[in-house]
């Protein structure tokens, strides 16, 4: 195959306009060119290079427009792929439990009866302590469960760990659960309505809650971007608005038990029995995690005295041991019972939580660049 060479001059024929004059000169010769394929590789890299550049100069301005600050807190926003990307597996393998139990129950009804909390039937059936917090009966209730449990989840999961965050749940949702059940008996006996008894309660609410009481222990002083909200307000702004809908709703006790319940259990595991493996100490004994925490200031000194008295019912023994430890030790505080150790506790929290969202709206970025990038390149 002989090589063929192509040349072209361009000259301008006026002022205003360009126009262009080629000439092609095809030169061919007897004996073939040994470096013809090397020149010609070398040419359509030069141009493959240009049309490189050429891109990259058009991309600037996009990709500049795209990493701004108002872009990247446009994309870590709720509807953005920056919220889409931060969920934990353990979250999604859990939103896939809640959304498959209501498939269940939708398809054979009967099962309600042996998986939801029924007070009459729970002698025999004692697994309904365990099973009835993942069972939505509603689809309201399993949308309602299912993002809750995503989005709170992506900020408690990080924080705690798998192993805590799978432990928080079961112990919650079983103490929820055993709460309901005393509470449905009592009732009975005091009113004698059979309707306490055979009432079928289920639910995720009382884990919620419980999310919401690890979200005011984490970060207190977080406020909520729409509603101008601390964190530390979010149960008892809950438990009040629920409570008022009861009044208006023909069976409130089907979710107002367990959201009650959900936040004193919840309360009670995070100030008194969670382990702490920085300090190998149970509990969060801060004033600012107390239960009058939860009331407005007017209200705490009525609350702190029945408060005190609760819990040395939970954990007189502990207390007492501890208050020992304090008085041989003098002046120096217990490890734990430091209240610049919870700062110090809500202060990792909320770095951990401002590094995940950074990290989110770097992921978000790369990935609207990529996206451009390959949109560029097909053009």
């Amino acid at each position: 195959m002989r090589p063929i060479s192509i040349s072209f001059s361009f000259s301008d024929l006026g002022r205003g306009s360009r126009a262009r004059k080629v000439s092609a000169q095809l030169i061919s010769h007897s004996k073939p060119n040994r470096h013809g394929r090397r020149l010609a590789s070398r040419a359509g890299l030069r141009s493959v290079l240009l049309r490189r550049r050429r891109r990259r100069r058009r991309r600037r301005p996009i990709l500049r427009s795209i990493q701004s600050p108002t872009a990247m807190s446009s994309l870590s926003g709720g509807t953005g792929t920056g919220s889409l990307a931060g969920f934990t597996k353990l979250c999604k393998g859990m939103a896939v439990v809640l959304v498959g139990a209501h498939i269940v129950v939708q398809i054979l009804p009967a099962a309600v009866n042996y998986l939801a909390l029924i007070p009459a039937r729970t002698i025999p059936f004692a697994w309904n302590l365990i099973t009835a917090g993942y069972i939505e009966q509603t689809i309201y209730g399993v949308v309602i469960s299912t993002i809750g449990l995503l989005f709170m989840g992506k900020i408690l999961e990080p924080i705690w760990g798998a192993k805590e965050f799978v432990k928080f749940i079961f112990i919650v949702n079983f103490l929820t659960s055993l709460c309901v059940f005393v509470t449905a008996i009592a009732l009975y006996y005091i009113r004698r309505e059979e309707n306490y008894l055979y009432m079928p309660l289920s639910g995720f609410y009382g884990v919620l809650s419980g999310f919401l009481v690890g979200i005011k222990q984490i970060i207190p002083d977080h406020e909520l971007p729409l509603l101008r909200i601390k964190a530390k307000w979010l149960p008892s702004i809950i438990l009040l608005l629920s409570v008022a809908v009861s009044f208006f709703i023909p069976e409130p006790a089907a979710y107002l038990p367990m959201l009650v319940f959900g936040t004193y259990t919840s309360w009670i595991y995070l100030r008194f029995l969670q382990r702490r493996p920085e300090t190998k100490f149970m509990g969060d004994p801060s004033d600012d995690f107390s239960f009058s925490s939860f009331f407005p200031e007017l209200l705490r000194p009525i609350i702190d005295p029945f408060a005190s008295i609760f819990a040395r019912l939970c954990c007189g023994k502990r207390q007492t041991s501890s208050e020992a430890q304090d008085y041989d030790m003098g002046d120096n505080p217990l490890p734990g019972s430091d209240p610049v150790e919870a700062s110090r506790r809500r202060e990792r929290g909320a770095r951990a939580l401002e590094e995940r969202l950074a990290a989110e709206r770097l992921a978000a970025a790369r990935t609207a660049q990529e996206s451009v990038e390959d949109a560029t390149e097909s053009v």
